[in-house]
């Protein structure tokens, strides 16, 4: 299986950075999601690891073969990468079957018709469409055309499959199936994914580690625990979660090493960290509370006032309002909450993120509402 290495990877479109100075490591048998929102870069760089974009400055390098590199004008075709490439539009040829459709890669490679059938009855079988086989494209769902695509990328066993965006044109409950699907493929092949999405969903549930980008510059490259847990500014903090975390602004009043009490004009806090930091009074910084750390309780003395309530059955999403600050809340059980009343709040663990004035990552660690001074 190939390591693939970008190093310090460009591309530039007159004097607008598509990709801007990237570089990263995918290990062998990895799952990879490139995620960001429209325009920060996913595409481009996949599309460059592909050898269908040419970096303007850089370093490709697969399986130890360099594949690109601009200072030594190397420029591998993209046919000789050993890469399989699954488009968003599935792309199927509209006048052969599902059959003919995943042999025609290997018919081109003039393999014996023999090893031929054998491929592709396995691949219908992986792909569970055995009884489709005999079918054209527009005699399948969307789901099915999309499990056509799969089986025809993998007929030629590339050892690496770049995915662009490939679940966006199905309905909610048919991306989820596919999701498993999708997973359950990357651990029989045992090959590369590298995935492109803009649905940070996909990108935690599928993904070994998640490169997210914004505006072409690398943000964060970590598990997709890791990125949620511990993100490193509050882009990825506010990019990554559903429903968004909640970043807030205050300023240091005291400070007595991993102790500090902030406040703002609506409430304050009592911040604890893991470690000492460097932060003295009348600094600025912003505290992160993810929704599922702020507990609802009728006995605690700070009260919000419920903005909105969303049940969805399992849990419910409350909006909460204190002062001219909005706050999301999770609570897990079959509820609902009147708009406009009142309801107690606390914090409860210790993964409060506090970032300094910039965005970036200071640390973790556990607070508590206080009554302001």
């Amino acid at each position: 299986m190939p390591r693939i290495e970008l190093i310090h990877i460009s591309k530039k479109f007159g004097k607008f950075a598509a990709v801007d100075d990237l570089s990263m490591v995918i290990e062998d048998g990895s799952f990879i999601t490139l995620l960001g929102p429209s325009g920060c870069g996913k595409t481009t760089t996949l599309r460059m690891i592909a050898g269908l974009e040419t970096p303007s400055e850089g370093k490709i390098v697969i399986d130890g073969n360099t594949v690109f590199s601009s200072s030594e004008e190397i420029d591998i075709s993209p046919a000789k990468r050993d890469i399989g490439f699954l488009f968003q539009n599935y792309a199927l040829w509209p006048h052969m079957t599902v059959y003919q459709n995943i042999a025609f890669g290997l018919e081109n490679l003039k393999w014996e018709k023999d090893k031929i059938t054998l491929r592709v009855q396995e691949l219908l079988s992986m792909l569970r469409i055995t009884e489709f086989a005999g079918r054209y494209p527009a005699e399948l769902s969307g789901g099915q055309q999309q499990r056509v695509a799969i089986a025809r990328t993998l007929a030629t066993s590339p050892k690496i499959l770049l995915m662009d965006e490939p679940l966006s044109n199905l309905d909610a409950k048919l991306r989820m199936e596919m999701r498993t699907e999708l997973k359950r493929l990357h651990l029989e092949t045992k090959s590369t994914f590298i995935y492109v999405t803009h649905d940070q969903l996909e990108a935690m549930t599928l993904s070994t580690k998640i490169c997210l980008l914004d505006k072409g510059i690398l943000k964060q490259y970590d598990s997709p625990l890791g990125v949620y847990n511990m993100p490193g500014n509050t882009f990825t903090a506010d990019f990554v979660g559903n429903p968004s975390i909640n970043l807030i602004p205050f300023e240091v009043v005291s400070s007595e090493g991993p102790a500090l009490l902030l406040q703002n004009n609506d409430m304050a806090i009592a911040y604890s960290a893991a470690a000492p930091l460097q932060a003295k009074p009348g600094d600025k910084v912003v505290i992160g509370i993810r929704p599922e750390f702020i507990s609802v309780t009728d006995s605690h003395d700070i009260k919000a006032t419920v903005y909105s309530s969303l049940p969805s059955g399992m849990e419910t999403i409350i909006r909460l309002k204190i002062g001219e600050i909005f706050l999301n809340s999770v609570v897990f059980g079959s509820l609902d909450f009147p708009v406009g009343s009142e309801l107690g709040i606390d914090l409860k663990g210790n993964k409060m993120l506090i970032f300094d004035y910039k965005g970036t990552l200071l640390g973790a660690g556990s607070a508590c509402v206080k009554d302001k001074e």
